[in-house]
């Protein structure tokens, strides 16, 4: 062992002679996982406010290998760590600063328990990903599972234990800024998409020195959040939230995520932080999660604003009762618990639950064996910014990349010969392209767009002009960025620079901190004065290739009806600049898919492809008026969930279904893809079920199976699914799992909107 402090030694000592003394048949069974025994000998040596220390979680906005404050918050917090009343620290990282403030925990305190270190490792470390929403647009499952283990390899690097990722939260409102953390809109997809994440974080060990504790987030129904308004209320019914919200959750739970977040917002009218439905009746009894849950930044406490809770002693006592175990950053569980158990208010064994929950993960971590294994300076150098990482984002980069049209050849770009000139600030922007969440890169750390395709071996002539600024200045990152909306000036030299190329290349989009955490938008336009410049530059030259860089579904019905080529190229991470070149010359033909629905204006919004019909789902001809639709607008979106587009065509045909549910269970169906382009594409093949009538009405469609298939030019493969009960089913209201036996209608194609379908009985 590692220990440098003698209480250490002799405190492990005496927990492994009181695990050894235990009655043989009330010992569990032994399993490299199983620390029960561990931690109820711990347990039994803490005192009270020991106990609830290990429930307190502090942000350490602080240089503890520096002189150290003597007055004020973080002097208290100083304090609380060396009394053992802090159980985990985040915003700590960087070996040398995890060393230190893990020696005062480990080393000053009575029982020296390590602290376990949390940080927002949302979409890479150091060297970043592309922003969540657009890794799940590669449809690659493997290629977002090693994405996590990328990040979990760097920051566990630089000291970290615990990541506050995958957010898991579904959503079907664009105009909530956080959709570019999750996986988009569908369940069965997130559900995957958040099992990925999590075995990338956690891997096969959790206690090996590259992998991190993941976190389930934010339980629940965060991304139905009213009027996409960030933490608004959230109001659904049962089957929403059992058949929608929650299997995300329950599929992260079989990947065995160690953690949950509770959510900030109210749900049917209680704070999810203070909701013992959630927290205990679902999560911890039906679902059986053995982790521990910590509330979201100071989430106890704003259960006061929300008018649930009268005083900080009334936030603590519902949060616990209600199975929040650990308190991020609101005081109160440290300030008001000890006092509230020896009132008898709080029942202490509610106190003892959560805390075998979080020694637990920490002895799953290794914690116990060494608290300074994730503190190897030698290994953070070596680790952080590999080229294997480098190399790695790049290719994911290029998987995300969605072509939404492409017309008059424009796109792949010729190779030599053409004189192209590059518009937008963003095509130049080196900070931007590295999204939301990124705490711990360095800015200007992205590969821009221009230098992307100078980068590029081509003959081409390449002419950069900036055009109008999108933004007018870059606050803190906690304040709100200020768009240009009145400064006009750049479009006349776009204009000019744009008139006699063979090719325009527009890069227009959202700045990197216009989505993400409170940042929710009423307008899914272009923002700033990007608009006008798109149609000034296509008066004079209609031959533009638009490149989007953004966090979320944008309305961009005039790009759609004029521009010839749309590439959604999102944020890409620190590669960007080299993955769209890639893509934009055909080294890489795209093969991304949305995971949102696209509208047509933010007046549809939410809109989504798994709608269920109304009692008047369609006019009976054009001019009827009372029907579920508008008088001003379509109700279709201008690109569906599931579309994109490749540098060839796929053709789908012979669509078979072979019904063994009687005998087996499973339906099988297949279905024949053909290229029947001259270029070699991957393709996304999707199934979609409907459960044409049912005891709980069921969407019109829902994905229920895809597979990536490549293929070269005229080649044809039969690609199989199966349908099980797994698929055929829904939960009822009260959340339980049926398969009714009826009718149901397959659908298979390239995006939601496939019309190839077949019909079957169970």
């Amino acid at each position: 062992m590692n220990y440098h402090n003698l209480h250490q030694i002799l405190i492990l000592a005496l927990i492994m002679s009181m695990s050894a003394c235990q009655p043989e048949q009330k010992q569990p069974q032994k399993s490299s996982t199983n620390f029960d025994t561990q931690v109820d000998s711990l347990l039994s040596l803490m005192t009270l406010e020991e106990k609830i220390g290990q429930m307190n979680q502090y942000s350490g906005f602080m240089d503890f290998t520096g002189p150290q404050p003597k007055e004020g918050q973080q002097a208290q917090k100083l304090e609380h760590i060396k009394k053992g009343w802090v159980g985990s620290m985040l915003n700590v990282h960087g070996v040398e600063n995890v060393m230190a403030v893990q020696k005062i925990a480990v080393e000053e305190t009575r029982l020296g328990i390590p602290l376990i270190i949390g940080f927002d490792v949302i979409h890479g470390y150091k060297t970043i990903s592309p922003i969540p929403l657009a890794e799940t647009a590669s449809w690659d499952l493997e290629a977002i599972q090693k994405s996590a283990e990328m990040a979990a390899e760097e920051a566990s690097a630089a000291g970290i234990h615990w990541t506050f990722a995958p957010m898991v939260d579904i959503s079907r409102d664009a105009r909530w800024g956080r959709v570019m953390e999750g996986a988009g809109e569908d369940p069965y997809f997130g559900s995957l998409v958040a099992k990925a994440r999590v075995k990338g974080f956690q891997g096969n060990d959790l206690s090996a020195h590259n992998t991190i504790a993941a976190t389930a987030k934010h339980f629940a129904g965060y991304g139905f959040a009213e009027s996409g308004k960030d933490y608004n209320t959230v109001d659904v019914g049962t089957s929403t939230l059992h058949n929608i919200i929650n299997p995300p959750f329950k599929a992260a739970i079989e990947a065995d995520v160690k953690t949950f977040m509770n959510a900030f917002n109210v749900l049917n009218g209680i704070p999810a932080t203070g909701n013992a439905y959630l927290q205990r009746d679902l999560l911890k009894e039906k679902w059986d999660f053995d982790g521990f849950v910590v509330s979201d930044w100071d989430s106890v406490g704003e259960m006061i604003d929300h008018g649930f809770a009268e005083d900080g002693r009334a936030a603590a006592k519902y949060a616990v009762e209600a199975g929040s175990d650990m308190d991020m950053e609101s005081y109160h569980y440290i300030e008001q618990l000890a006092g509230l158990v020896n009132d008898g208010e709080v029942r202490e064994d509610l106190i003892d639950d959560a805390v075998k929950r979080i020694l637990k993960v920490k002895f799953e971590l290794g914690l116990f064996d060494d608290p300074y294994k994730y503190c190897n300076e030698e290994r953070e150098k070596e680790i952080i910014g590999q080229q294997k990482f480098h190399d790695q984002v790049f290719e994911l980069a290029q998987k995300s990349i969605v072509l939404l049209k492409n017309e008059k050849n424009l796109l792949p770009l010729q190779k030599s010969g053409q004189k192209i000139t590059l518009i937008g600030e963003l095509a130049a922007d080196k900070t931007s392209p590295l999204g939301n969440w990124i705490i711990a890169a360095e800015d200007n750390s992205a590969v821009s767009v221009l230098e992307g395709l100078e980068n590029y071996e081509a003959n081409n002539e390449i002419v950069f002009e900036k055009g109008v600024d999108l933004v007018t200045s870059q606050p803190l990152f906690s304040q709100q960025l200020v768009i240009n909306e009145t400064d006009s000036s750049g479009i006349e030299t776009a204009v000019a620079k744009a008139k006699n190329a063979d090719v325009v290349i527009m890069v227009l989009g959202e700045h990197g901190r216009q989505s993400g955490e409170g940042r929710s938008r009423t307008s899914l336009d272009l923002p700033g004065l990007q608009q006008q410049m798109l149609e000034a530059v296509y008066e004079v030259n209609q031959n533009i290739v638009l490149v989007l860089n953004n966090g979320r579904p944008l309305t961009i019905n005039w790009a759609d009806k004029h521009i010839p080529a749309i590439v959604e190229a999102w944020q890409l991470g620190t590669q960007a600049g080299n993955a769209i070149a890639s893509v934009l010359y055909g080294d890489y033909s795209p093969s991304g898919k949305l995971p949102m629905t696209f509208p047509k204006n933010v007046g549809q919004v939410p809109l989504y492809y798994n709608y269920k019909s109304t009692g008047r789902p369609a006019p009976k001809n054009e001019n009827e008026v009372f029907w579920s639709g508008y008088i001003d607008s379509p109700n279709t979106p201008l690109y569906p969930f599931g579309y994109g587009l490749s540098y060839t065509k796929f053709e789908y045909k012979n669509l078979k279904i072979e019904n063994n549910y009687e005998a087996n269970a499973k339906v099988k169906v297949s279905v024949e893809l053909k290229n029947t382009g001259d270029t070699k594409g991957k393709e996304t093949a999707q199934l979609y079920l409907q459960d044409e009538f049912a005891s709980v009405t069921r969407p019109i469609k829902e994905l229920k199976g895809f597979k990536q298939v490549e293929l070269a030019p005229g080649e044809t493969k039969t690609i199989d699914f199966e349908l099980t009960n797994a698929e055929l089913g829904f939960y009822d209201n009260d959340g339980n799992w049926l398969v009714e036996k009826g009718s149901f209608k397959v659908y298979v194609g390239g995006d939601s909107e496939t019309t190839l379908s077949k019909n079957f009985k169970i």
